[in-house]
Formats: C-alpha cells, structure tokens, sequence
C-alpha cells in the first residue's frame, strides 16, 4: 500500500470557488425561472482584442506547412514572447533581461509550482485574507505558515513585523481579494525586511494593469534592492482576457542566489529552470504568437480599451456601495471591491443573503481567511448591463 501525502487531510473539504459553484447551482436548479447574475470569479467577459486573434490565426496557419511547422517549443518559452515582455517592463521604466522571463500558462500554476524550489521546513508568511493557493499550495507540502492580518486599520496593507521570522514571503499587489495596492514606501519596507531576514518574496503582480495611480509601482522590481529578494508572478489573463488561452510569465532575476548546506551558491533561475525543463513542456506556440501580439502598439491599446470598460463597472459598483454608505476597498487601482457585509452579516450568510433576495453572486469574504469573515468581494469582470443591473438589485434590497 502506497504512503499518501497526508498534507492533504489538512485542506479544507473544498476550494472556495467549488463551494460557490454548488450552492449557486443548488439555487438556479431550484429557480429556474430567475436570472442569477455572476460577479464573484475574477473571470473576463469582453472577447479577446482583434490583434490577438489575428495572431492566434497565423499560430494556427504556421502550423499547417511543413516550413513553418512548430513542435516543441523551447519550456522557457519563445524568444520573442520574453523579448516583448523585457521591452513592456522597459516602458514601465524596469529593466530586465529575457533569460530572466519563463513563458507559462498563468500566475495561478507558477505561484503553486514555485514551492518545488524550497524546502518545506521554510517559514512561510502569508497576509489573511488572501487568494486561497497560496495557503493551499503549502498546506499539500506540510509547510508551516504564518498569517499577518490585514485588516481595516491597516486599509488591508500589512507592514512587515521584525518581531516576526519568515523564509518565504507572499505579496499580492493590488490585492486579491482586497483590491488595496501598496504604495512604493511601502513596498521598500517589505524589500528591506526580506533582505534582512534573508527571505524570498513571492510578488503576485496579476493585477498590475489596473493601476492607473502612477505613485503605485507595477512590478516590484521598481523598487531598489527587489533583484536580490524577489521572484514577480504576472498573467494576462486580465490584462489581455487570456483566462481561457493560458499564457502568464515568471520572472526570476539572476541575482537571485543562495547557500546551500554544503556550501555551494544556487541560483533560484537556474533551479526553475532546471525544474521547468523537466516537468513543463512549454506554452503553445499558437498562444504564445497571441501573448506576443498583446504587447505590440496595436495589441495594448486593445486590452486598455477593454481594462477602461471594466475600470468603469468598478466605479459602478464602488459609486452603488457609497449610495449605501457601505465601507468598501479597492475598485480604482484593481477590478475587486472588498466590502463590509450589511447588517453585520458573516460573509457565507450575506452570500446566501443576496442569492436568495437580489440573485446577485458575489464571494464570501471568508473564503480568502478569518479577517473576511464581515466582507464581501465583487468583480468588475461582469458585462456592463449585469453590472448596473446587480447594483439595482443591490440598492433595491437596502432602501
């Protein structure tokens, strides 16, 4: 008989989104009559921009002639996939180089996959709330965590406590759930305190598109020392809607370098390299001419057309919740607004709440940790008439 990795007793009974998933088909199966309208997954409704389906066309015509014909494809990714994504941080005023960017299929495998390069006695520090894989990942590897709490008194951005050790650090900025984003001082501190302490940051950057605050970084590597402690994770699955393509990028800075017990200096580029060549394949060459079309000229104004729309559902939905006077965070720098339940509500019961009386889907706070118990996420990803109609609703259940 095999031995199983226990770690996985230690999960909750289901993932988040599976739970929300199964009381909402519980409810339309019996109300079939009632229009349910979906704002909780962070998933795109506008379609991909013409230039990338241009793009994706022309993967897909390569491949029916010997000449251009492309099997596998280098695991990095192709070279010029990364060199655009180099040339998309240089405008951003970041320099990296292309042997630093490894091409996958989105944020959410890459910030799972990453704890392959450390030891599960690390520390890990975590923010609650948060995005559940980050703690879920590591749960599966036994690794013990450490939560700080964001919260409303520190507008859900935690600060770094010296009084506290950690080996592996996750920031998500802007926030999922939250929305919040920090600011450059801030990020400093976080960079200061790795260094210190010698850790890893893990810097989600998902989200980095939505910032339009040109105080607030878009990738950590605006900030001096960030080479020397930080691994950035970003997708385009919300700055170009490749939700259902799968393309995102790892960037893994060759300073990145460590000692290992016996002495030897290991490069956390060449071990996710080493590690990738072995256990990934590649993104498709047809998705990668797609992702490569996103940052030419015509590409990104395409996808801040489509970020503008959902930029002004966010404000929708904030202006809906301040009608109400109902606290709330994120919206402007991020398409996630975090609110405070009504009433005083728990967040599984304000889910319930509104699915049963306004047919409104939103994400219960407390999925993400114990600091969502009394908030509430919606996104901005919905169509711009379900989202004006789900405000309405919304207004009319607390008049």
């Amino acid at each position: 008989m095999p031995k199983l990795n226990e770690n996985y007793l230690n999960l909750k009974e289901s993932y988040l989104f599976s739970e929300i998933a199964h009381r909402v088909n519980a409810y339309t199966a019996a109300n079939p009559e009632k229009k349910v309208i979906r704002l909780g997954i962070g998933d795109v409704t506008l379609p991909l921009g013409s230039e990338m389906i241009t793009q994706l066309h022309e993967g897909v015509d390569a491949l029916a002639s010997a000449e251009t014909f492309k099997g596998y494809g280098p695991e990095q990714g192709y070279d010029f996939l990364r060199s655009a994504i180099v040339d998309y941080y240089c405008q951003n005023n970041v320099s990296i180089e292309s042997s630093e960017v490894f091409i996958s299929d989105g944020a959410k495998s890459d910030t799972g996959n990453i704890t392959d390069l450390f030891d599960k006695d690390n520390v890990i520090l975590i923010p609650d709330p948060v995005y559940p894989v980050y703690v879920d990942t590591n749960i599966m590897n036994g690794r013990q965590i450490t939560f700080i709490d964001a919260n409303e008194d520190n507008h859900f951005l935690p600060m770094p406590n010296y009084n506290i050790h950690a080996d592996i650090i996750y920031i998500c900025s802007p926030n999922n759930p939250t929305g919040a984003a920090y600011n450059k001082e801030q990020l400093k501190e976080w960079v200061d305190y790795a260094l210190e302490n010698n850790a890893i940051i893990l810097y989600d950057s998902a989200y980095e598109c939505f910032i339009t605050d040109k105080n607030l970084p878009r990738s950590i590597y605006a900030i001096e020392g960030a080479k020397n402690c930080a691994i950035e994770f970003c997708s385009l699955s919300k700055t170009a809607g490749f939700t259902g393509t799968r393309c995102g990028y790892t960037i893994i800075p060759h300073d990145l370098k460590f000692i290992a017990s016996t002495g030897k200096n290991l490069s956390l580029n060449a071990m996710w390299n080493r590690r990738q060549t072995t256990k990934f394949n590649g993104v498709s060459y047809i998705v990668q001419r797609g992702a490569a079309a996103v940052f030419s000229a015509k590409g990104m104004a395409q996808c801040r057309q489509n970020i503008k729309y959902y930029q002004e559902n966010a404000k929708i939905i904030s202006d809906g919740l301040s009608k109400k006077n109902i606290t709330y965070f994120g919206g402007i720098n991020s398409p996630y607004i975090w609110f405070k339940c009504p009433n005083d509500m728990d967040s599984w019961e304000f889910f319930d709440y509104l699915l049963n009386n306004a047919q409104v889907v939103g994400t219960p706070g407390a999925g993400f940790g114990k600091n969502g118990q009394k908030f509430f996420r919606l996104t901005s990803f919905g169509s711009r008439e379900n989202t004006i109609e789900a405000m309405a609703r919304i207004d009319k259940l607390f008049a």
